[in-house]
């Protein structure tokens, strides 16, 4: 629910039961179900605040780009509560044409061997709070934790970008198939 006054733009979203929400200047933190998110939103003219059993978000202004801003960090805070309810989940599938690749998880690394038949193995890194499972030629990363299930998948792709040949040619490479919400 907006509100809006003259010269003022104030969203505010209420905050479920069994989360603690604590905010500190630009960070968020909440916790829930034995898991905790933190996030800093440090975005020009907008405040964030706790008032009893709601989170308000306000901007000063009340202009085109400020209630995008303030949509967007309310957005930020609903995914948080909708992360800790239940874990984000992104599905990889391992395509090799040309030479068999093994795929490992070791500690905070995925550890890509014999990529295009190279002697060398390629590493990703793998985010905090993000679980990698490698189960066959399918890879399943999940979190509590959006941003950091997203970058972990992208540190997979572009550990297995192929540079300098023909993309017709030579299709090896790990691809996401599957996002939360949205099959590809």
């Amino acid at each position: 629910m907006k509100e809006t006054k003259e010269n003022k733009i104030e969203e505010k979203l209420q905050i479920p039961e069994n989360f603690n929400v604590e905010l500190h200047k630009e960070k968020v933190i909440i916790k829930g179900n034995g898991k905790e998110i933190e996030k800093i939103l440090s975005l020009h003219n907008v405040e964030i605040k706790k008032e009893g059993k709601e989170i308000v978000v306000s901007s000063k202004k009340n202009t085109k780009n400020e209630r995008k801003i303030v949509g967007s960090v309310v957005a930020h805070i609903k995914k948080m509560f909708q992360g800790l309810d239940e874990d984000y989940l992104y599905k990889m599938e391992i395509c090799n044409v040309h030479f068999p690749m093994t795929v490992k998880v070791e500690g905070q690394e995925i550890v890509i061997k014999n990529f295009l038949g190279e002697r060398l193995p390629r590493i990703a890194k793998l985010e905090k709070n993000a679980k990698v499972n490698v189960k066959g030629n399918i890879i399943e990363v999940s979190s509590h934790d959006k941003d950091a299930a997203g970058q972990t998948v992208s540190n997979i792709e572009l550990a297995t970008k192929i540079r300098k040949r023909d993309r017709r040619v030579f299709q090896d490479g790990i691809f996401l198939i599957e996002k939360p919400g949205r099959n590809l």
